[in-house]
């Protein structure tokens, strides 16, 4: 969605049942339009499962992570990542 020197914004879009792949971002502030049922998993973790609601909004640090849609709605969420 945007990219400049010091953020990038990226927009997720997971169908349920959909997985993306294994996945590195920097820094991250993100911001769920739509909600579902999540798992999420990270290198040698065990994974989170969480009911992301609608709104939602998290930090992370930088990390490595899988994001699988366990719900019945399509995920949407905003994410802006310090570059």
């Amino acid at each position: 969605m945007l990219e400049n020197e010091r953020a990038l914004v990226l927009k997720m879009v997971l169908k349920p049942g959909e997985s993306d792949a294994f996945h590195r971002h920097n820094n991250e502030t993100v911001y769920f339009e739509k909600g579902s049922k999540l798992k999420i998993e990270t290198l040698g973790g065990e994974p989170i499962i969480a009911d992301v609601p609608d709104g939602h909004v998290m930090w992370h640090e930088a990390w490595t992570h899988r994001v699988t849609n366990l719900g019945e709605q399509t995920a949407i969420a905003i994410i802006v990542e310090e570059k």
